[in-house]
């Protein structure tokens, strides 16, 4: 685990290119940002403005195009293939709009399947893959199929998913994107909780409701920082009359 001496992911000027057909797109530019073990961070702006593809160079989906990325204080911007994907598995945790679960693996056979890939025995595999369900209350469908789950049951045993490994930092696009506000609203509640027993999470959101679930929002505009508040400080403010901006 990160220690006191650095935060536990460092951005120093990462920018992000996207090149096509000799036009250049400016994705992210010059992004600094620190986020500390047990932080909960919610990344909000419009659409287009670069959450995803900041979001998918912290989970090592992609490389940046310039600056320094440190995660638990050690570069990882220029990382094999190979190194890239141990991390991803051992160290990062991912929630998805879309849920993502494999349709011809049962509940269980979904959350195992991250700890198949470390080569984890058998009856550690069984003790983590139970205990993760039996968090997000989705034990007594371990067997099911995903077809067999609603929407919202599905994204909880993604949630499983992404904590079986017992990851560095949980990384959440979007989570309640696919949900109705009922459903959306209990895996808010789930990350909230999960967050309050020590875990670290990143979360990309366009909803204001959601992102105030968090300790700090830090808003994106046209690839860039352009604010970071105490979202808990700007909803005491908004519920005292003060019209507050989310972008």
């Amino acid at each position: 685990m990160s220690n006191s001496s650095h935060s536990l992911i460092h951005l120093n000027e990462l920018s992000k290119v996207f090149y096509t057909d000799e036009v250049e797109t400016h994705a992210l530019s010059g992004i600094n940002l620190d986020i500390e073990s047990g932080e909960f961070v919610s990344i909000a702006g419009p659409s287009g403005c670069g959450k995803t593809t900041l979001l998918s160079i912290l989970g090592l989906l992609d490389s940046p195009t310039g600056g320094k990325y440190l995660l638990d204080g050690e570069p990882v911007e220029n990382l094999s293939a190979g190194q890239r994907a141990k991390i991803r598995n051992q160290a990062i945790g991912f929630v998805f709009q879309a849920f993502n679960l494999i349709g011809d693996l049962t509940v269980y056979e979904n959350v195992e399947l991250p700890l198949t890939y470390r080569g984890m025995g058998g009856s550690e595999r069984r003790e983590r893959v139970e205990a993760a369900l039996e968090r997000v209350g989705m034990a007594h469908r371990m067997k099911h199929y995903p077809s067999q789950l609603s929407g919202g049951q599905q994204q909880r045993v993604a949630v499983a998913r992404a904590i079986v490994g017992k990851p560095l930092i949980l990384l959440a696009d979007e989570p309640t994107g696919n949900l109705d506000s009922k459903n959306g609203n209990a895996v808010m509640e789930l990350l909230k909780e999960l967050h309050e027993e020590g875990a670290t999470i990143c979360m990309v959101t366009h909803d204001p409701r959601y992102a105030h679930v968090a300790d700090r929002s830090v808003h994106l505009f046209d690839g860039q920082v352009v604010s970071e508040d105490d979202a808990k400080r700007a909803q005491e403010l908004e519920e005292a009359g003060f019209d507050v901006g989310h972008d």
